[in-house]
C-alpha cells in the first residue's frame, strides 16, 4: 500500500495563520505547545521566525502519555539546544502552575521596562500556539481555572482568535491550530496523523494505522500488539498485520481495525508509548 502524501491546509488555517502573525506582534510571551509523544514532529517550523526576540515558553503537553523517565531525556536534549521545557498534563492540571508563574515572570520584566519609560503597568499578554489538538484549549482552561474556551480531543475545535483573561496579571490569546502550508517531511506528517494532531480529512485511517503498527515494530513496542490484540507482529508489515487481525477477529472489517488501533493508541490504552526519542 503506497501512501499518498498527507494533505491539508483548509482555508480557515491559512486565515488563522495570517491573523496569528498579526496578533503575535501585540503579545509579550508565546507559549508553544508540543505533543509529548512527538515533540519534534509537532514543532511548527516557522514559530521561531514569527516570535523573533519575544519570550517563548516551550510546553510539552500530554506528559502522562510517555514514560516518566523520558521527561528528563527531553529536558536534557532541549536544554542542549538552549531551550527550557515546561511539562504539562492539561487534562489533569499537572505542571500548569509552574507554567503560569513563568508567563507572569515575563510580565514583570515587561512592566519594569514600561515603568522605566514612564508608562503604566498592564497585564502580560500571552498567546498559546501549536498544531491542532495538541491540548492548547485544555491548557488555557486550566490556566483560567474555568471552561473559558472550547476544548475537545479532536482537531479544529478552535476556529477563531479569542482573548481570555486569566488574572489581573495575564491575558491569554487562544489561537486555532496552525499547520505549515506544506510539510515536506512525510514521516512527521504520519506521526501527526497517528496522534490526531491534524484534521481527519488529511489522511486515510488504514494507511495511518499500518504506519502506526510499523512504527511500533521499529521502536520495539511490538509486544503491545500481541498482549492487546492476541496477534503477533512477527515479520508482517503494518498493512499485513491489520488485514490479518481484521480477518481473524473482525469479520474482515479492515477499516474497523484501523480505527480501533488508532483510537487505542490515542487514548493511551496501549500504554505510554512515545513515537520519538531525543536525537543522539
Amino acid at each position: 500500500m503506497t501512501s499518498p502524501p498527507i494533505q491539508w491546509y483548509p482555508g480557515h488555517i491559512a486565515k488563522a495563520e495570517k491573523q496569528l502573525k498579526e496578533q503575535i506582534k501585540r503579545v509579550d510571551v508565546v507559549l508553544e505547545v508540543l505533543d509529548a509523544r512527538i515533540p519534534l514532529a509537532s514543532h511548527h517550523p516557522q514559530v521561531a521566525e514569527w516570535v523573533g526576540s519575544k519570550t517563548r515558553l516551550l510546553v510539552l503537553n500530554r506528559v502522562d502519555m510517555i514514560p516518566e523517565g523520558m521527561q528528563q531525556d527531553w529536558r536534557d536534549w532541549f536544554k542542549a539546544q538552549g531551550e527550557t521545557l515546561y511539562f504539562t498534563d492539561a487534562q489533569n492540571g499537572k505542571g500548569v502552575k509552574l507554567l503560569k508563574n513563568a508567563a507572569q515572570g515575563a510580565g514583570v520584566e515587561m512592566n519594569q521596562r514600561r515603568r522605566d519609560r514612564g508608562m503604566r503597568p498592564r497585564p502580560v499578554r500571552a498567546v498559546v500556539i501549536g498544531f491542532p489538538n495538541v491540548g492548547k484549549s485544555a491548557l488555557i482552561n486550566r490556566l483560567v481555572r474555568r471552561k473559558a474556551v472550547k476544548s475537545a480531543r479532536r482537531a479544529g475545535v478552535t476556529k477563531q482568535l479569542q482573548w481570555v483573561r486569566i488574572s489581573d496579571e495575564i491575558e491569554l490569546l487562544d489561537a486555532p491550530g496552525v499547520i505549515p502550508g506544506r510539510l515536506d517531511n512525510q514521516k512527521d506528517a504520519v506521526k501527526l496523523a497517528i496522534c490526531d494532531d491534524i484534521g481527519e480529512a488529511a489522511y486515510d485511517n488504514q494507511r495511518v494505522a499500518a504506519a502506526l503498527v510499523d512504527l511500533l515494530g521499529d521502536l520495539d513496542f511490538a509486544d503491545v500488539l500481541k498482549s492487546r490484540y492476541g496477534q503477533e507482529l512477527g515479520l508482517l508489515t503494518g498493512e499485513e498485520y491489520i488485514y490479518n487481525l481484521a480477518y481473524v477477529r473482525y469479520k474482515g472489517d479492515v477499516e474497523r481495525v484501523a480505527v480501533l488501533l488508532l483510537n487505542d493508541f490515542r487514548k493511551g490504552l496501549m500504554g505510554n508509548i512515545p513515537l520519538e526519542f531525543p536525537p543522539e
